[in-house]
């Protein structure tokens, strides 16, 4: 009967760890693609957008949840003086959200 439990707790945290690393790929999949969006809103030129992008997905890594990186999205908007709102990039995160799902899911 032990062992039974033991298979179950191995399986939850196997599945957590599955599912833990299956949001961090979707996360880092949609900040490459807003990077990718915002670098030709900003007009980046080639040399540019691949550092750009790296950075976009980086940002994400300072704290817990999405402000991070609008933070650094309105940061770059703000130096390249676009006209381009929070709430804009708000509604770019949702959408590349549900790209990126698709995408990680379909690879699986």
């Amino acid at each position: 009967m032990i062992s039974t439990f033991n298979d179950r707790e191995k399986g939850f945290e196997a599945k957590f760890k599955l599912d833990q690393e299956t949001e961090f790929r979707i996360a880092a999949r949609r900040n490459k693609l807003l990077g990718l969006w915002l670098a030709e809103k900003l007009g980046l030129n080639k040399s540019e957008i691949n550092d750009f992008v790296a950075s976009v997905i980086a940002s994400d890594l300072e704290e817990p949840g999405d402000e991070d990186v609008v933070r650094k999205c309105m940061a770059s908007i703000q130096e390249r003086g676009a006209d381009i709102s929070d709430d804009h990039i708000r509604d770019k995160i949702i959408k590349f959200t549900e790209e990126a799902q698709r995408q990680v899911v379909d690879k699986e």
